[in-house]
């Protein structure tokens, strides 16, 4: 069958990312680049703000969208839906991600829906099925983040922190929501892959949302810190004195803006059970866009088998969680470890 899939926001750094392994995997498949531009070619003018530009999208007999720029109105999932074309979306902050889920609840879905929005393209909650047998054994999940200032990142992180950062965000502890504020409740941990010990901070992530209200998982935290100690800390005493609060949104992006040449991005896994802990810890020697974009292609993959039918889904659920492991281990950049 032959594939035509649109890249909404491809010509940004993971966009370009996305299809770039995506060709290399696929290289029979039709690609179509959108943005505010266009041209000509598979480059075509689409502004998610213009529902108007969409029509293109059936000219060119686009059966998947893959969203790669915040849509904060959903246009292109209303569109995906009233037309019955595969839509997949990796961008969204978990406010926006409930109010989409909620939109494509209440709608007739004769597509395949899917919210990527997780951490690192929606992998964390899939690689939480592999650390257990049955996640219903599974009473905490903490997810601990690594992220390098030097590493080679795009804006929708940064300013997704700027916006938010003095906005106060929900963690769940016993399936009560516990309302806390980045940077603050520091936990020292043991970072793996030679980085050593580092204070870590709260830290959003739609996976909170994913793991306890879909996942049924009582408990619930996600916490980073940066590369640099200095950096972290001064994030955290920000934070303390409400700086954050008195700074405009443009002073924000400039704190958080910054992007390097490249760099490695880690995140650990920890479960805890009954029978005890399981760790799994995951670099990507690439940095968060690598790892973000192999992501969608992974979930881009599993809709074109045709093996899952038309519904929502949350991108771990296209998965075996034995097979994605055994995906990403095979990727040249990425290296995994799991530990009692």
């Amino acid at each position: 069958m032959e594939h035509n899939i649109l890249v909404v926001g491809g010509n940004g750094l993971v966009g370009k990312t996305i299809i770039r392994i995506l060709k290399s995997r696929n290289p029979q498949i039709n690609i179509f680049i959108g943005g505010r531009k266009g041209g000509t070619g598979n480059h075509l003018k689409i502004d998610v703000t213009d529902p108007g530009t969409f029509q293109v999208i059936l000219e060119k007999k686009i059966d998947m969208v893959i969203l790669s720029v915040n849509d904060k109105e959903d246009n292109i999932l209303r569109f995906a839906i009233e037309n019955k074309i595969d839509y997949l979306d990796i961008t969204k902050p978990t406010p926006d991600l409930v109010k989409a889920y909620v939109l494509a609840k209440n709608r007739t879905v004769q597509s395949r829906i899917v919210f990527s929005s997780g951490w690192m393209g929606g992998i964390v909650n899939g690689l939480v099925k592999t650390l257990s047998g049955d996640i219903k054994d599974i009473q905490e999940v903490k997810l601990f983040v690594y992220y390098s200032v030097k590493d080679l990142a795009g804006e929708s992180s940064a300013h997704f922190m700027a916006e938010n950062v003095a906005k106060p965000f929900i963690r769940y502890e016993n399936n009560s929501q516990v309302p806390v504020k980045h940077f603050l409740d520091s936990e020292d941990f043991d970072f793996s892959f030679g980085i050593g010990k580092r204070e870590a901070y709260n830290f959003d992530v739609p996976d909170l949302y994913i793991l306890n209200q879909i996942e049924k998982i009582p408990n619930v935290s996600a916490k980073m810190t940066y590369n640099s100690k200095f950096i972290t800390w001064l994030l955290g005493a920000f934070q303390k004195v409400k700086i954050f609060n008195i700074l405009s949104l443009k002073e924000r992006r400039m704190i958080f803006g910054s992007s390097g040449n490249g760099d490695q991005s880690v995140f650990e896994i920890i479960i805890k059970t009954k029978s005890g802990n399981e760790k799994l810890s995951l670099q990507s020697t690439k940095g968060q866009a690598e790892l973000t974009a192999l992501s969608a292609v992974f979930h881009t993959e599993e809709l074109m088998k045709g093996l899952h039918e038309n519904n929502i889904y949350f991108s771990h659920q296209l998965h075996q969680p034995s097979s994605l492991l055994e995906k990403l281990k095979a990727y040249e950049s990425i290296n995994i470890k799991t530990s009692r």
